[in-house]
């Protein structure tokens, strides 16, 4: 069953001041999925990591460029991309399946992303390749990518907002997604607001370590234990706060 629990506005701008990895670490606290799943993996890299976070809801499309002329390009399915935008309820980040093994070409250059910017997008993820990156970059347009490629082959999309998979990871119209130079995960709607409000949380826990670590004075192997042991204090008790909150709200 589809997820389609609103997400706020303000959850998403509280979402992208925080690292995918502090967002996958805040999930494993609510025990709603196994650990090694829900993200993509090594395959699918930013094409520009020094871009901030990109957060936003999947516009999901398949593709190919290998084989035979077909009577349409990738460019005739732009119109009916962007029509489903407005459904999303939020920014949309298109999700491009490559079904080709390996990709034959890109899927995306200049015009189709400053297409999709234009019309709302805050990003791009695919399996398959890109091209045109300086221009693309231009637009700071973040984009996830397997590889890249120069041509444009004879690439066509094959359907729009039916579920693909990406990275190892299947994705549904309406996703959430959190991506940077870290790599790209997604987010239970469910319960993206309560990951929004925990993360910092989180990330002042990681730092009783790190400021031990980084702090003045002689390191000692029981002086990094104390830090170690009071940071997981600290998230166990984020993690009971949690499972109270939601007990809260589901009674509520």
């Amino acid at each position: 069953m589809l997820d389609s629990t609103p997400v706020a506005a303000s959850t998403l701008d509280l979402l992208r001041r925080f690292d995918t990895p502090t967002i996958c670490n805040v999930i494993e606290l609510f025990d709603v999925r196994p650990r090694d799943q829900g993200y993509m993996d090594h395959r699918i890299r930013s094409a520009f990591p020094e871009m901030p976070p990109m957060v936003g809801l999947a516009a999901t499309a398949a593709f190919r460029s290998a084989g035979e002329p077909s009577a349409t390009d990738v460019y005739g399915s732009l119109e009916d991309q962007i029509e489903l935008f407005e459904g999303l309820g939020g920014p949309p980040v298109v999700v491009y399946q490559d079904l080709d093994d390996p990709p034959a070409a890109a899927v995306f250059g200049e015009i189709m992303c400053t297409t999709y910017r234009t019309f709302g997008a805050v990003g791009l993820v695919t399996n398959g390749a890109g091209r045109d990156l300086d221009q693309v970059r231009a637009l700071d347009f973040p984009v996830f990518t397997g590889s890249t490629i120069s041509a444009h082959g004879y690439c066509r999309t094959l359907h729009v907002g039916q579920q693909v998979r990406v990275g190892g990871l299947v994705v549904n119209q309406g996703d959430l997604l959190h991506g940077d130079l870290n790599g790209v995960t997604s987010i239970p709607r469910n319960i993206a607001t309560e990951v929004a409000e925990a993360a910092a949380e989180f990330v002042a826990a990681e730092a009783i370590v790190l400021d031990y670590l980084n702090g003045p004075g002689a390191k000692t192997g029981k002086g990094f234990s104390e830090a170690s042991s009071e940071f997981r204090s600290v998230v166990a008790r984020l993690r009971l706060e949690i499972g109270r909150r939601r007990g809260a709200r589901n009674s509520g």
